[in-house]
């Protein structure tokens, strides 16, 4: 049975599809059977695998309308022991068709159960919003992990998010926990990226990954190449992070 982890944050920017991409490489490349379901419109995740999200017919979109089944709509080996549910822009219009569907919130979580046992690690990229999408995902997940940008709003963002997890935990889905918060985009050179460290721990009372993922131009130029940063760079410090933060996901089964 494959572990789903959401990753979401209703703010944009924070390295969250970095981290949906390069944690999920990782994982795949220690031997890990990984699908990535990529629910955000922009599809960044899909073309940050190297897939041309503008021409492929069957998508996260058409599972969610329960047009095409999900495993019609996986692509296979992307790299060695990771799939992908695609995703592009035409899923910008699911919040408006799913308006009058039952049991909406419940969509994703009944596709993926199709498949669930296929998998050691489903990811789900979430949208940069508290959406009907997010909530999907949340609904179908086991945890959420929460990518935050070291930057001095990073603990408004985070409140919010906390609320809606908790809130989809209470009405519909009672075993989502939240894995974890990891720091992205540290600059250590700035005192702001130590202080924001200190504050969310001080701050939170939660799962907090030791893992930090620094500020690297590898990581930022690999999607332009359509590859993670462990095929574009392994050697590079962005590669490093993502395979310890992979290694700290396995490590908490």
């Amino acid at each position: 049975m494959g572990r789903i982890i959401a990753i979401a944050n209703q703010k944009g920017g924070v390295g969250k599809t970095t981290t949906a991409i390069n944690l999920s490489a990782c994982l795949a490349e220690a031997g890990q059977h990984v699908l990535v379901i990529d629910i955000d419109p922009q599809g960044n995740t899909t073309s940050g695998f190297g897939v041309m999200k503008d021409s492929i017919d069957n998508t996260v979109y058409e599972v969610i309308l329960q047009e095409e089944n999900i495993k019609d709509s996986i692509i296979k080996n992307v790299i060695e022991n990771l799939d992908i549910l695609p995703s592009n822009v035409n899923l910008a219009g699911a919040e408006i068709d799913l308006i009058d569907v039952e049991n909406r919130e419940y969509i994703l979580k009944n596709s993926i159960a199709e498949v669930r046992d296929q998998y050691d690690f489903i990811i789900l990229d979430c949208p940069p919003s508290l959406s009907m999408l997010t909530v999907n995902a949340m609904t179908a997940s086991d945890t959420v992990l929460v990518p935050i940008q070291c930057e001095y709003y990073a603990l408004e963002g985070l409140t919010q998010l906390i609320h809606t997890i908790n809130l989809v935990k209470k009405k519909l889905n009672p075993s989502l926990e939240l894995e974890g918060v990891v720091f992205t985009m540290y600059d250590s050179r700035t005192n702001l990226s130590l202080q924001v460290v200190e504050n969310v721990k001080d701050n939170l009372k939660q799962n907090i990954y030791k893992t930090i993922i620094p500020r690297n131009i590898r990581l930022a130029e690999a999607p332009s190449h359509g590859l993670p940063i462990n095929l574009y760079d392994p050697k590079s410090t962005g590669a490093e992070s993502y395979k310890l933060l992979a290694e700290e996901v396995m490590g908490r089964e």
